[in-house]
């Protein structure tokens, strides 16, 4: 199986509550019935399959239906998880072109739910998990790239202090703390041991960040299957998954969706081995091109060091997995697929160091 293959397994549909992730339903219905505008039950509750880092949950009532995120329950790690402030780019993001789901009530009370939460509305559409958009005809597919492209590049074009979001990041130096960040994971997880192309990485990166600096609204985790498509035009309705989003570096966001032109489809949703001209989809010199045009540049002088560091950024996060993995607390298929893809990703982030050189 392949791993868009388990991801749209592991991720698509609803199905019961999990017993860890049970809450009092009825304090849910209280609440939205005094908090969110036109709300009328009774309520269904059922659990998506996917929203794996913060429990999601579809809200069913006779009239519509709704989305509610909340942190997990139990001890976590300061600063993780946080759906307040997901609640709140999404709701800054809403008068904007970038296009997000709509945010009906933000919880913060502990007390009616267990942990804070937010409830959003439904958007109904499709996701892809495969870069190379299979149920799409081959002369519309360049389409669903473009709206992805123009997605992004309307996100990057937001002035975060314009929608309240000045204070949402650490404006400068992102590619400097972000570096330090996941070099000090992958040398502190011992279990799952070094790797020479991860080591080459830590000794060049740091050293070798290109000059000059931007700040932008960032999502993180710009992907294909990270979007809600409309059911049958190549526009985007939503956005998803803004756990990761802060200010950063607009062209390290970037760089991250567009290594999807040499992302193997073994590993995430990607276009490596894909005869894109057979299929319809741009090149990455024409998607690289029409960022630039989108966001006012002519190019992108240090493209590959951008490439790097994100497969060295990914990289460093399934080495993480590994070492869960290792010490069994992440037995599933899904990490170990994950796992036992890391010395790839540190290969390809190499490679794209060499090119730089």
């Amino acid at each position: 199986m392949t791993t868009s293959a388990l991801d749209q397994d592991a991720n698509a549909g609803t199905t019961p509550v999990r017993d860890a992730h049970r809450f009092d339903e009825a304090a849910l219905a209280r609440w939205m019935a005094e908090n969110v505008a036109g709300y009328s039950g009774p309520l269904t509750v059922e659990q998506f399959k996917g929203g794996q880092s913060n429990p999601t949950y579809r809200l069913s009532t006779p009239d519509r239906a709704y989305v509610l995120r909340r942190k997990p329950p139990g001890a976590l790690v300061k600063g993780a998880h946080d759906v307040l402030r997901e609640a709140r780019v999404l709701t800054a993001l809403a008068d904007t072109p970038v296009p997000v789901a709509p945010i009906h009530g933000v919880c913060a009370d502990d007390a009616v739910i267990g942990t804070p939460f937010f409830v959003m509305g439904l958007v109904e559409g499709r996701i892809f998990w495969d870069a190379t958009f299979p149920d799409v005809p081959t002369a519309e597919r360049a389409r669903y790239f473009d709206a992805m492209n123009a997605t992004l590049a309307a996100l990057h074009t937001v002035d975060p202090a314009a929608v309240g979001l000045a204070d949402y990041g650490r404006p400068g130096n992102y590619f400097a703390r972000q570096i330090a960040r996941w070099t000090k994971q992958y040398e502190e997880d011992a279990d799952a041991g070094r790797d020479p192309d991860m080591d080459a990485l830590v000794a060049w990166l740091p050293a070798n960040v290109p000059a000059g600096d931007e700040t932008a609204i960032v999502h993180g985790d710009f992907r294909c299957d990270n979007m809600i498509f409309h059911p049958s035009e190549p526009r985007i309705l939503a956005v998803l998954d803004w756990e990761l989003s802060t200010l950063g570096h607009p062209l390290a966001d970037f760089a991250y969706h567009a290594i999807m032109y040499r992302m193997p489809s073994n590993i995430v949703a990607g276009l490596a081995g894909a005869d894109i001209d057979a299929l319809g989809i741009p090149s990455e010199v024409e998607y690289v091109a029409a960022y630039c045009a989108r966001t006012g540049r002519e190019t992108i002088p240090d493209y590959d060091f951008y490439v790097a560091f994100n497969f060295f950024r990914l990289a460093a996060i399934f080495h993480g997995i590994k070492g869960r993995v290792i010490r069994g607390t992440a037995a599933s298929e899904h990490a170990r697929v994950r796992a036992e893809s890391f010395p790839r990703l540190a290969r390809l982030a190499r490679e794209a160091m060499e090119t730089c050189r």
